[in-house]
C-alpha cells in the first residue's frame, strides 16, 4: 500500500479529528468528536504540536502521529514527545505505522531533536513490537510518575 506522510496544518484538522476521536476510544475514552476536532484546533492554533498525516493512494486519511516539542535540561537539547501514533483500522498490517514513525523522526532530526520518545500501554503487544523492530528502545534507566491535578 502506498501512503504519503505530510505535515497536517490547521485545515485538515477536521481529517485528522475522526482519527484522533478512535485513538482516544483505543484508550477507553468515551467517544467524541467534537473534543478530539476542539483539541486538535487548539493545538494547531497555538503551535503547540506537530500533526504528521499518513494519506492512502486516494487522499484518504490513514493514519496520524502527533508530537509534542520538549527539552532536555540536563543535556540542553531539544526532543519530542510522540504522543499520539494511530491508524485506521483498514489498512493495518500495511507498513502504515512504520512510514509514520520514519516520518516524525526525520522530521525531529530536521529540527534539530537530539532524541524522541513515546509511552504505551503495556498490553498494547502491537505498538510494542512496532516501536521495537522500528529501532525504538524501552527505557530501563528511569521510572515515570504521574501526578493528578484534576
Amino acid at each position: 500500500m502506498n501512503v504519503r506522510v505530510r505535515i497536517a496544518g490547521p485545515c485538515d484538522a477536521e481529517r485528522v479529528a475522526p482519527l484522533l476521536d478512535a485513538y482516544r476510544q483505543f484508550y477507553a475514552q468515551p467517544a467524541d468528536p467534537g473534543l478530539a476536532l476542539h483539541f486538535l484546533r487548539e493545538r494547531f492554533a497555538h503551535h503547540e504540536s506537530c500533526v504528521l498525516l499518513a494519506e492512502d493512494d486516494e487522499g484518504a486519511a490513514a493514519g496520524f502521529v502527533q508530537m509534542f516539542p520538549l527539552f532536555s535540561t540536563v543535556r540542553a537539547v531539544r526532543t519530542y514527545l510522540l504522543n499520539d501514533l494511530f491508524v485506521a483500522p483498514v489498512v493495518r498490517g500495511h507498513g502504515v505505522g512504520r512510514q509514520l514513525l520514519a516520518a516524525a523522526a526525520q522530521f525531529a532530526r530536521a529540527n534539530g531533536a537530539a532524541s524522541m520518545s513515546l509511552q504505551t500501554a503495556n498490553d498494547n503487544a502491537p505498538a510494542r513490537a512496532l516501536y521495537e523492530s522500528s529501532g525504538w528502545m524501552r527505557e530501563q534507566c528511569f521510572g515515570e510518575y504521574t501526578l493528578a491535578l484534576s
